[in-house]
């Protein structure tokens, strides 16, 4: 299945973060109606966390059926349990403490002490990913997965130049020599990744710029892994003004350009 990759193009960091918002609200009640449930996969940093911030704001955030959804992450800081900058952590207080979920809809990746080694955790989210799987199958339908990208182009803790950026056959890996800190994380592999049906891929500020143009000028995914996040039905980059900057002006075509002031379902 080819994917249909979209630009959307934001004003700024608040508005980003509120059209974000507004179309996952919409996105995730039409899965609900269609399918029933849904699987949510959540990225931790400063627009993940705006993002979920948002979505508490919104007066339309109890139009959704949150008992129908289980959350997962795409990457995790392992890190001792509610550490701040455990991505789990931001998510929890951006949104999810506000929310009446049950412990089984929040499927956070293992810390610290909790099992054997991170190696043992990255088996255990595995094992995890696996009962919540149907037909026998590896992990779950993905109906949303949200993604940050990093300056250097990593997308959860898939950095360039690293090997578990080519892995293909695990779900889960430990990576313990992160080029930023801490050094030890837990992340799906790019395949799992992409099983989802859409990819959200939401970044802000210069710093992004070249890492975006890059990524959707076709980049080796080994050096810029952004490069390679590929939705089954739908991958959108969400991004500000400032980190469009560096977009190629050959890619700014109509059939995925987008700016907010487009129609707000989008299709996405």
């Amino acid at each position: 299945m080819t994917t249909d990759r979209r630009v959307l193009v934001h004003p700024d960091k608040a508005a980003l973060a509120g059209s974000v918002a507004a179309r996952f609200i919409t996105k995730i009640i039409d899965v609900l109606d269609d399918l029933g449930e849904a699987n949510v996969c959540l990225t931790g940093g400063t627009m993940g966390s705006a993002v979920l911030a948002a979505i508490n704001s919104s007066p339309a955030r109890d139009s959704v059926d949150w008992s129908r959804i289980t959350f997962w992450w795409g990457d995790e800081r392992y890190l001792p349990r509610g550490d701040p900058d455990r991505n789990d952590t931001q998510s929890r207080e951006a949104l999810l403490n506000h929310l009446t979920l049950d412990a089984s809809q929040i499927k956070s990746f293992p810390a610290p002490g909790e099992q054997v080694d991170i190696q043992a955790a990255a088996l255990h989210y595995q094992q995890q990913l696996a009962d919540a799987a149907k037909d026998g199958g590896r992990y779950p339908r993905f109906d949303i997965t949200f993604l940050g990208v990093g300056p250097d182009g990593h997308i959860a803790s898939l950095f360039p130049d690293h090997v578990a950026v080519h892995e293909t056959q695990r779900v889960v890996v430990a990576e313990t020599d992160s080029p930023k800190p801490p050094p030890e994380r837990l992340t799906l592999t790019l395949p799992v990744i992409n099983s989802s049906d859409r990819i959200w891929l939401v970044l802000a500020g210069g710093d992004k710029a070249s890492a975006l143009g890059l990524a959707l000028a076709g980049a080796n995914v080994n050096d810029v892994p952004a490069a390679g996040a590929e939705g089954r039905r739908r991958t959108v980059f969400f991004v500000d003004k400032e980190a469009a900057a560096e977009v190629p002006e050959n890619l700014i075509a109509r059939s995925y350009y987008w700016t907010s002031a487009d129609d707000i379902s989008g299709g996405v």
